[in-house]
């Protein structure tokens, strides 16, 4: 099992104030003879805004010298995860969480903005120190 992001628990409490009940902490996705882990899984009550909502949540820091390097990664293990996801349990949503900063200096480049739309990335933007949600961007 993998080790936890730095921010996990930041970034798991934010979607519990917001109402989420996390579901799975790691969410496992098994699909023939690939097993991975995602960070969490989490639902809304069917009352709630986001109504019966399956969220599966991948947390990344963006600590490395390299943001573009983090983003990569990230890029491919949210897509990885996604189109996996797809094939085990249509009902979830992938979000990638992200602390704010990493937002407003790196995801607000316009090469990374175009490169998000281009492969539907979503993502939640958190604010880490108040472990509150900033912007859910879809």
């Amino acid at each position: 099992m993998p080790a936890k992001d730095t921010y996990h628990d930041a970034v798991k409490n934010a979607l519990i104030k917001e109402g989420w009940t996390i579901t799975a902490d790691p969410y496992r996705i098994k699909y023939k003879d690939a097993e991975l882990f995602a960070d969490l899984a989490a639902e809304k009550p069917i009352a709630a805004e986001r109504s019966g909502h399956k969220i599966v949540v991948e947390i990344k820091s963006f600590l490395s010298p390299s943001p573009m390097r983090d983003f990569e990664v990230a890029l491919g293990q949210y897509i990885l995860y996604r189109d996996l996801i797809k094939l085990t349990e249509p009902e979830y949503t992938i979000y990638l969480a992200i602390k704010d900063g990493i937002y407003l200096n790196f995801f607000e480049r316009d090469s990374i903005k175009e490169i998000t739309k281009i492969n539907q990335l979503l993502l939640i933007v958190v604010d880490m120190e108040k472990e509150e949600i900033v912007e859910w961007i879809s």
